[in-house]
C-alpha cells in the first residue's frame, strides 16, 4: 500500500460537515475540504470534478446492528494521490461521523464479533499492521507488529483467535543465489506464471495464518512450505475466507496448483481447516472449475458458495452452491436459475440467503428460501446493487448508477422500499446536470433482442445533431449495466456533448448463459454485427450525426475497435483502443492466465488444424483499415501486454493513417494513478474532438 502524506491542516478537513473524531491527532491529510475546488460553472461532469467525487467502500454493520462503518477515499490530484479514512453512521439514516484522521489510510475496516472494538489496517514503519480503536476512533493502537505487509484478516467469531494473510518467501532471489553479484539485476524462471497482471513473480506467495489472540501468538501457517496462494491472485481478498462459529474452524480458497497448471487452469477449491486438530479437508474436490467466496450459516450447519463447472472457464455461470457440514452433500440449488449468483449473505434463521444477480443490464437483490427452493427479486429499476447484508428486518446495500457513484442504502424485507442512508457526493452531484441514460431494445441480425443503453448529453436537445459513441465493452464476458466508472464514465462522455451508444452484445451476462456464452471462439462474429446493429439503429435517429460517428473500447472492447476498424464500412470517423488485443498469436505467446485463451479463444495458433479463432484476428484486416486511431496501453499490462497496441499503433504509421500512441510506462491494465488518469481522459476527447467535431 501506497503512503499518503499530502493535505491540509485539522481546521480544513472540519469543513467536510461531519462530526469530527475523538481524540485523534490533528494531522494533514487529503480531504475533501482539502483540495482545489472544481469549476462547478458549467454544470456538468470533467474530470476535475469526477475526481473530486469521494469513493465509498467496505461497508460493516456493527454486531447490535445499530452502526455502520465504512470508509471514503479521497483524492488529490496535485498530489498524485489519495485518503482513506473511517466514517460511522446510525444504520437507520443520519449524520455521518468521521473517526480518523490521520496521513496513513485506514483500510479493511471490521467490527470485532463484541462490538467494542473496531478493526482496521494501517501502516506503520514495519508496514501494513492491523490496528483496533473503539468504535468513536479513539485509543488506536497496532496489534500486529510483524516485518512486511498484512493485506486482510478476520476475527474467530469467539475471538480467541485471528486470521490474516501476509506473503512469505520460498524461492531464493538471484542475490541469494549469487551473493557475490550484489548488482546483478535480473530475473530466472523454469515456468509459467512469471507474471500475472501487473506483477513479476518475485519467490513470494500469500499465504494465510492464524494466531491467538489477542496476544498474536502461536503463529500458525495453514499453508507452511506450500508454493501455492491464498487468497487467490491477482484480486482476491477476505472473501475468500470464513469462520465457522465455534472460533475452531474456518474456510479458505487456494488453487492448490503451481506454474504451467497454474496458468492453464481456474480449479480453485474450498478447504476447511481445523485448528485443533490441525488437519484441512477439501470440500469441493468434486468440482474442477471455480469453487469461491463461502459464507457460513449462523447456526453453523450450512455454507453458501458461488462455483463454475468447466476448468478453464472464468466467465461461466456462477451456480449458488450449498453444502451441508452435517451430511457432506454439496448441491446446486440454482439449476432452474438462468442467471449468476454472488455477494450471499444469510438470514438470521438460517434458512434464507440473499444474494445479487445480474438481469438484463442491471444487478439486483434477489432471495432465496432453502426450503423452498424458491427464488424472489426483492430490488427494481435501473440500479446496479453491488452488496448486501442482513441486519434486522432490513438490508444494507449499495448502489450504483451511471449517473451515481456507490452510496448505502436500506431495503425493508417488509416492502422491500429503499431508503438512501448515505450521501457522500450529493453536494457535488447537485451542482451538476446529469446526463440521462435510456433502456433501447433492438433487432440483432438474428432475429433476437438486445438490449442497448443510450445515455444523451446534459440538456439533450432533439432538434440538434450530435456525433455519436459507440461503446466497446472489455471482459469480454462483463455487463454493460448500471456502473460508475472512473474512467469510462458515460457521464462525462456525454457531458462533451456525445450520445453513447452502448450494447449489451453477445457474451454480456445478464440474458441467460446462451446468450452469454456464445461469444466464446467466436469474437469476429455474432458479437460485431451486434455492435454494428445498434449503432446502426441509433444512427436513425433525427438527432445523430451519422457523419460523425466514433468507435472506442478496453481489454476486449480494444479488440473490438481493432476488429471493427478493418470491417465497418466507413461507418466510423474515429477509433480508439485502449489495452486491446491486436496479434492472437503474439498476444497468446505474452499473456498470463492461459486458461482464458485456452477457452476463448480455442488453443494455442500451433494446433493442427489452427483454431479459427486466429483467422479473424485484427491484425489480418489491418490492410483494410482506413480510418484515425488513439492507441493507448499501459507498460505493466501483463495481461495484454503493452506491444500489442504498439504493433497497432506501429500500422496505421505505416500505412499513413492519422494515428496517436498514449503510454503510461507505470500503468497496468488499468489507469489508477489521478494525474495519469485526468490526461487520458483529456487526450481522449481531445482525439475525438478533432475528428468528430
Amino acid at each position: 500500500m501506497k503512503k499518503v502524506l499530502f493535505g491540509l491542516s485539522l481546521i480544513m478537513i472540519m469543513v467536510s460537515g461531519c462530526k469530527q473524531a475523538k481524540n485523534e491527532k490533528q494531522t494533514s491529510v487529503i480531504d475533501k475540504g482539502s483540495r482545489e475546488t472544481p469549476d462547478f460553472s458549467k454544470g456538468v461532469m470533467d474530470e476535475k470534478i469526477l475526481w473530486y467525487l469521494g469513493r465509498l467502500g467496505d461497508v460493516q454493520v456493527s454486531p447490535d446492528g445499530q452502526t455502520l462503518l465504512y470508509t471514503v477515499t479521497y483524492y488529490d490530484y496535485r498530489a498524485n494521490k489519495g485518503n482513506t479514512e473511517l466514517y460511522t453512521m446510525p444504520a437507520t439514516g443520519g449524520d455521518p461521523t468521521r473517526i480518523t484522521v490521520t496521513e496513513e489510510s485506514e483500510m479493511q475496516p471490521l467490527w470485532r464479533p463484541d462490538g467494542k472494538k473496531i478493526a482496521f489496517l494501517r501502516a506503520n514503519d514495519k508496514g501494513m499492521q492491523i490496528w483496533e480503536a473503539d468504535p468513536d476512533g479513539s485509543n488506536a493502537k497496532a496489534i500486529s507488529n510483524i516485518d512486511g505487509d498484512i493485506n486482510g484478516f478476520g476475527y474467530a467469531p469467539d475471538m480467541k483467535h485471528i486470521c490474516y494473510f501476509r506473503n512469505v518467501q520460498l524461492e531464493q532471489t538471484v542475490a541469494e543465489r549469487y551473493p557475490d553479484l550484489p548488482d546483478a539485476d535480473a530475473m530466472i524462471y523454469d515456468d509459467l506464471m512469471y507474471r500475472h497482471w501487473n506483477y513479476w513473480a518475485d519467490g513470494t506467495y500469500s499465504h494465510l495464518f492464524v494466531a491467538d489472540y489477542p496476544s498474536m501468538e502461536n503463529e500458525v501457517d495453514l499453508l507452511e512450505g506450500q508454493k501455492f496462494h491464498c487468497p487467490n491472485p491477482p484480486f482476491g481478498g477476505m472473501e475468500e475466507v470464513a469462520w465457522l462459529p465455534d472460533g475452531d474452524k474456518l474456510v479458505y480458497c487456494c488453487k492448490k496448483l503451481t506454474g504451467k497448471d497454474f496458468a492453464e487452469s481456474t480449479n480453485t477449491d474450498i478447504y476447511l481447516y481445523n485448528l485443533k486438530t490441525k488437519t484441512t479437508q477439501n470440500l469441493t474436490e468434486f468440482n474442477k472449475g471455480y469453487d469461491m467466496d463461502p459464507v457460513i450459516s449462523p447456526d453453523g450447519k450450512k455454507m453458501v458458495w458461488w462455483n463454475m463447472k468447466t476448468d478453464g472457464f472464468e466467465s461461466e455461470k456462477h451456480s449458488l452452491m450449498i453444502y451441508d457440514f452435517e451430511s457432506g452433500n454439496a448441491e446446486d440449488y440454482s439449476t432452474d436459475f438462468d442467471q449468476d449468483a454472488t455477494g450471499f449473505s444469510w438470514g438470521e434463521d438460517s434458512k434464507t440467503v440473499y444474494f445479487i444477480s445480474c438481469i438484463e443490464a442491471t444487478h439486483h437483490v434477489y432471495k432465496m428460501n432453502l426450503e423452498s427452493r424458491v427464488i424472489e427479486k426483492l430490488t427494481e429499476g435501473d440500479y446496479d446493487y453491488n452488496s448486501v447484508q442482513v441486519n434486522g428486518n432490513q438490508l444494507i446495500v449499495t448502489r450504483t448508477t451511471h449517473a451515481q457513484p456507490s452510496e448505502i442504502y436500506a431495503v425493508k424485507l417488509s416492502d422491500h422500499s429503499v431508503q438512501q442512508l448515505s450521501f457522500i457526493n450529493k453536494d457535488v452531484l447537485d451542482k451538476i446536470t446529469p446526463a440521462t441514460s435510456v433502456k433501447r431494445w433492438v433487432k440483432t441480425t438474428d432475429g433476437k433482442q438486445m438490449l442497448v443503453w443510450v445515455i444523451l448529453p446534459p440538456n439533450f436537445d432533439s432538434t440538434k445533431k450530435y456525433p455519436a459513441l459507440l461503446y466497446c465493452q472489455g471482459g469480454p464476458q462483463s455487463s454493460v449495466s448500471q456502473f460508475f466508472s472512473y474512467r469510462w464514465n458515460f457521464q462525462m462522455m456525454a457531458a462533451h456533448d456525445y450520445i453513447i451508444v452502448a450494447p449489451n452484445r453477445r457474451g454480456l451476462p445478464g440474458f441467460g448463459h446462451e446468450w452469454n456464452d456464445q461469444i466464446s471462439g467466436d469474437y469476429g462474429g455474432q458479437n460485431m454485427k451486434d455492435y454494428l446493429a445498434a449503432i446502426d439503429d441509433v444512427a436513425k435517429e433525427p438527432y445523430v450525426d451519422e457523419n460523425r460517428l466514433g468507435c472506442v473500447g478496453a481489454s476486449y472492447g480494444g479488440f473490438s475497435v481493432y476488429w471493427l476498424a478493418g470491417h465497418h464500412q466507413k461507418r466510423f470517423k474515429a477509433f480508439i483502443a485502449h489495452c486491446g488485443m491486436f496479434n492472437l498469436e503474439s498476444w497468446y505467446g505474452t499473456t498470463e492466465e492461459l486458461f482464458f485463451a485456452n477457452h476463448d479463444i480455442e488453443g494455442p495458433y500451433w494446433e493442427k488444424p489452427v483454431p479459427n479463432s486466429y483467422n479473424i484476428s485484427p491484425h489480418k484486416f489491418v490492410g483494410l483499415w482506413d480510418t484515425p486511431i488513439l492507441v493507448i496501453h499501459g507498460g505493466k499490462d501483463f495481461r495484454i501486454p503493452y506491444t500489442e497496441g504498439m504493433q497497432a499503433f506501429d500500422a496505421a504509421q505505416m500505412q499513413g493513417i492519422p494515428s496517436r500512441f498514449l503510454y503510461f510506462p507505470e500503468e497496468c491494465h488499468f489507469v489508477s494513478k489521478p494525474q495519469n488518469s485526468m490526461l487520458w481522459q483529456r487526450e481522449f476527447f481531445r482525439w475525438l474532438d478533432q475528428w468528430l467535431k
